[in-house]
């Protein structure tokens, strides 16, 4: 399998964010019409970590796992994958990716598509055969691995992204929303493999809405209106926000948020209107000069 790119392996986190912001958007001379979608965005995933991106539509969930996979830069802060900047020219051989969209050619089966991803990464020849029929069998479709793509349902195909994702065995996994449109069966053993993999050294960043699986991640990262909201293993969230259940974590916290944004900007906008101080009088010397020509004293003396 791809063995470039293990050498970065160790040098810090796997996955490191700083101080990144991303904006969409036009900036010219006469203003910048950008909205700012990520603002000041710390993160880390760690070795053998399993990270969930939680958050409500429009977040800035998909913007950051675009940023971490190199689809995009920031215009400010870095991110760096196993220790380089995008885009990743030895890293991204150990760095799978699952969008939320599928990636999958259509017009050709789905062993096609894994031989095809696994020539890509560099995998050997000799390796590639072996690796799809396990990955098939995993994600349970082996039995339409000669069928073409074009005739599979929505839930075989989001299976067979999560495999081509897998294909090379990397390091480190990126994948938004993996299990949407499976059914519990299927979010089962994959969950299961994810902790497996975890377990073996891997590093996972993955988005979801479902919140019986962000609990078995090792951490959960709150994202809303671009910030990090909150940061911690499931227990620690439920202790901050004094909570049973994750959705009420959220909502909690979800609150609390904004009501500090709504303060910030009340506190804004009563500095911007606050009225100007009056200048301080100038001592010494030249302000008694100032006051003694006020006063007329200058000119009297100058007669």
């Amino acid at each position: 399998m791809a063995k470039e790119g293990k050498a970065f392996y160790g040098l810090g986190n796997p996955v490191e964010l700083d101080g990144v912001v991303q904006a969409f958007g036009r900036k010219t001379p006469f203003g910048d019409r950008r909205k700012v979608v990520l603002n000041g965005v710390n993160f880390t995933l760690g070795r053998g970590e399993i990270v969930c991106l939680l958050g409500p539509s429009g977040c800035g969930k998909t913007t950051l796992v675009n940023l971490v996979v190199g689809l995009s830069v920031p215009i400010e802060g870095s991110v760096r994958v196993l220790g380089e900047v995008a885009p990743y020219p030895h890293a991204r051989l150990q760095l799978g990716y699952m969008p939320q969209h599928s990636a999958l050619y259509e017009d050709i089966t789905a062993i096609e598509n894994l031989r095809f991803f696994g020539v890509m990464n560099r995998m050997k020849r000799s390796e590639i055969t072996t690796r799809a029929e396990e990955l098939l069998e995993f994600v349970r479709l082996t039995d339409s691995s000669n069928q073409l793509v074009s005739t599979f349902s929505g839930g075989m195909k989001q299976r067979l992204s999560l495999a081509v994702a897998m294909m090379h065995d990397p390091q480190v996994l990126v994948l938004d929303e993996p299990t949407v449109g499976l059914d519990p069966s299927h979010r089962v053993s994959i969950w299961n493999k994810f902790e497996e993999l975890a377990a073996s050294g891997k590093s996972i960043l993955v988005t979801t809405h479902i919140m019986d699986e962000a609990s078995r991640c090792n951490r959960i990262v709150m994202l809303q209106n671009g910030h990090v909201m909150a940061s911690g293993s499931p227990a620690a969230i439920l202790k901050a926000a004094g909570t049973l259940s994750l959705e009420e974590a959220f909502l909690v916290l979800e609150t609390r948020e904004r009501k500090r944004i709504e303060q910030l900007e009340q506190k804004q906008q009563a500095l911007a209107h606050a009225p100007a101080h009056a200048p301080k009088k100038r001592k010494g010397p030249l302000g008694r000069r100032h006051r003694d020509n006020q006063d007329g004293k200058i000119g009297k003396d100058a007669k």
